[in-house]
């Protein structure tokens, strides 16, 4: 196998050149952005649903959604998210990373009342081709709640070594009875409010979300007439192995998967100026993402956050959506504050803030975990 540094030298340069998310804080990456700024939050009672035989009630739904008289939510989700100026090239290969597709026929199926039909991933993606108008080429991944992160990783791999010239990374999950339900009976979920990093914290909460992304390598870009919007320099996945839920407390599967996207990219680690974590607000998640914090980057102060105590963790979709969120605040040189934080522990001190924060530099890092040990880590630069 070439050394590293050779290899770095054949591989073809991977860009993003478009994107489009929403989320119950915005039906528009730029709306969500503003909101989030703001400070503001999604979080509120679930109506979707009954909760009141669970002390678990709050999540962070789209409006319009719960609203929505369609037998699959998913489809809508997505349907909306592709009307937003989504135009790859015909011949783009597909990546699907939703990871709850089927919770309402599920639903359905258990109450004996079913309406909808049965969904798997691929009839979305091959939905996703058909909305566009572009080949129905592609693969479906499933990583939990790293799978829109590991996606990314995979579709700059093809691009990066010539596979493929262009990837879309599409991926919508729903805030279901399914899902809550099941992260009630783990003792996930939060009985007060979301607060990633909090040395209060006491769990998550679940969300609605959408996310696409389009990687091209530059010739295609520039023949296509492209935005250049961030480089994706580097990507790493790794597996802890450890627990088919808990992540491991030493944090090596995300110290792995940051050091691999960093080796990758051909920077130092003082050259990340910015993190977009995965900050889910469970106490074991939080503290080992603090753990891969310190091992990788010592004592180094550099801006944090979390946006899932605004718009709740999208599952499947969380990567994207961070993804996209982490390439604007790349081009605004500016994080967003992390909703519900409010008490600092000694190792957020410099790091997470309630408040929004310039940085300079050109790199950013975002970094998603799922059960199974999976993590996953990209950087961002800008072009």
């Amino acid at each position: 196998m070439p050394a590293l540094d050779e290899r770095r030298d054949h591989l073809k340069e991977v860009v993003v050149t478009q994107m489009a998310a929403l989320s119950a804080i915005g039906d528009s990456l730029h709306e969500m952005w503003e909101k989030l700024l703001e400070g503001r939050s999604a979080v509120r009672k679930i109506d979707r649903f009954s909760t009141e035989k669970l002390e678990f009630h709050s999540g962070a739904s789209i409006p319009w959604l719960d609203s929505c008289e369609s037998d699959n939510r998913i489809i809508e989700l997505t349907r909306k998210l592709l009307n937003q100026s989504i135009a790859p090239p015909e011949k783009t290969y597909v990546i699907w990373a939703g990871i709850k597709g089927d919770t309402e026929y599920i639903e359905q199926k258990a109450e004996g009342t079913i309406k909808t039909s049965h969904f798997l991933a691929s009839h979305y993606r091959r939905f996703a081709c058909r909305a566009l108008g572009i080949e129905e080429n592609g693969m479906d991944l499933n990583a939990a709640c790293a799978s829109s992160t590991v996606a990314l990783a995979i579709g700059a791999e093809l691009i990066a070594s010539g596979q493929q010239s262009s990837v879309l990374v599409c991926c919508a999950d729903i805030l279901s009875r399914f899902s809550f339900t099941g992260f009630a009976a783990l003792r996930g979920l939060s009985a007060t409010q979301c607060r990633p990093f909090d040395a209060q914290r006491d769990g998550l909460v679940l969300g609605d979300g959408a996310a696409a992304i389009l990687l091209t390598h530059k010739e295609t870009a520039r023949d296509n007439n492209y935005p250049l919007l961030a480089r994706l320099s580097g990507w790493g996945i790794a597996n802890d192995a450890n627990h088919i839920t808990g992540p491991a407390k030493d944090a090596r599967g995300l110290i792995k998967a940051i050091s691999s996207a960093t080796d990758q990219a051909g920077i130092s680690r003082d050259q990340i100026e910015a993190y977009c974590a995965h900050g889910t607000g469970t106490v074991y998640n939080d503290a080992m993402e603090l753990t891969a914090v310190e091992s990788v980057y010592g004592s180094r102060k550099f801006p944090v956050f979390s946006v899932k105590g605004a718009i709740g963790h999208t599952l499947g979709a969380a990567g994207a959506l961070e993804a996209a969120l982490s390439v604007k605040s790349l081009a605004e040189k500016r994080v967003p504050p992390t909703a519900g934080f409010e008490n600092h522990e000694e190792r957020t001190a410099g790091r997470l803030s309630s408040s929004s924060r310039n940085f300079e530099g050109n790199c950013i890092l975002t970094t998603n975990s799922g059960f199974g040990g999976c993590n996953a880590a990209l950087i961002f630069e800008k072009v």
